[in-house]
């Protein structure tokens, strides 16, 4: 079965009723970040996101034979506690800019962000504890267990900024929580409220980790090569932000000449245009950006063996596979 418009439009809708709940004050940044309004509470139809993480659930729900139905609550509550991750990490960044609009904290300050972000990861087990789905406290544990490891991976990145010997596999380690975790409690998720087995929750939890780090060095690709009218993020924002992302670390570790000299820009903090410029150059000839949209695709091979289990029928399984493609070739 294939996730609808429709499915997204019922995500959408109950998103909107759990915000609803929120004190007018807290409503505000919470529905402008999630794209609803302007600043001062206009409607408007900006870009709210991609909603991969909800796509995901219901489609891994299919896979393990539930419904939509089935699976909405899941599907809401990771989409709230994404966004709580997003309302921290911009204000931990310092990024101004999200979706081509001024972040929350950059609009209300440090202490609304925080309030917000609390706000949403709150919401997220409200809705999964009226849902009224005999597999809600097993959802909401796995959404826990995901959420500390999110954190974990949060706060490796920023420790590897202060550092100079960060492996591939700590870089590696850290993706696997932060952006891997929540993605692969998706797949648990679905099929979970899907009253599946424990084989076909452990096949999609599988696919899901794997999907998150090849979604993370898709993500790093973008954060020094993505066109900035369609990421909403300056040029070469992670160079700009001396970040230790998949294909710098692979550089440094391993890009021989190259690597040494990006070692040595980043020692000296030069962030100026020509700088930044020189930086992505080096990362390339160190062989960094080539290793990442490699191991991407090793990582989705992994992620469609994952699928491989006589419970899930082919239909599904293609559709996952295919929407994991789609995450790793996204241009924003």
């Amino acid at each position: 079965m294939t996730v609808m418009v429709s499915d997204s439009q019922d995500v959408g809708a109950a998103l909107r009723v759990a915000v609803e709940r929120l004190d007018p004050t807290t409503r505000l940044p919470v529905a402008y970040h999630l794209g609803w309004c302007d600043h001062i509470g206009n409607p408007v139809a900006a870009n709210g996101g991609k909603w991969i993480r909800p796509q995901l659930t219901l489609l891994a729900a299919h896979a393990a034979g539930g419904s939509t139905q089935d699976a909405m609550p899941g599907a809401v509550a990771i989409e709230l506690v994404h966004n709580f991750a997003l309302v921290h990490d911009d204000l931990m960044d310092q990024d101004r800019m999200r979706r081509h609009r001024p972040t929350v904290w950059s609009l209300w300050g440090a202490a609304t962000a925080v309030l917000a972000g609390d706000a949403l990861f709150a919401l997220a087990h409200e809705v999964l504890i009226e849902s009224g789905s005999p597999f809600a406290i097993g959802a909401m544990g796995a959404i826990a267990a995901a959420t500390r490891e999110l954190v974990r991976g949060q706060a490796q990145d920023m420790a590897f900024e202060q550092r100079n010997d960060v492996t591939v596999a700590e870089c590696i380690a850290m993706a696997e929580g932060k952006t891997g975790a929540l993605i692969a409690a998706c797949g648990v998720v679905g099929a979970l409220m899907s009253g599946a087995d424990s084989e076909v929750i452990g096949s999609l939890q599988r696919y899901g980790r794997h999907v998150g780090v090849a979604f993370q060095l898709a993500d790093d690709l973008l954060g020094i090569w993505g066109d900035p009218r369609l990421t909403g993020k300056p040029v070469f924002s992670d160079l700009r932000a001396g970040k230790k992302s998949l294909p710098v670390t692979w550089t440094l570790c391993h890009g021989g000449v190259a690597g040494r000299a990006l070692a040595d820009w980043l020692m000296r903090g030069e962030r100026d245009a020509d700088g930044l410029r020189a930086a992505a150059a080096l990362v390339e000839a160190g062989g960094g950006r080539s290793w990442a949209e490699a191991e991407a695709e090793r990582r989705l091979a992994t992620a469609a063996a994952a699928l491989e289990h006589p419970a899930i029928d082919a239909h599904p399984r293609c559709e996952l596979e295919n929407f994991a493609r789609r995450l790793v070739s996204r241009s924003a």
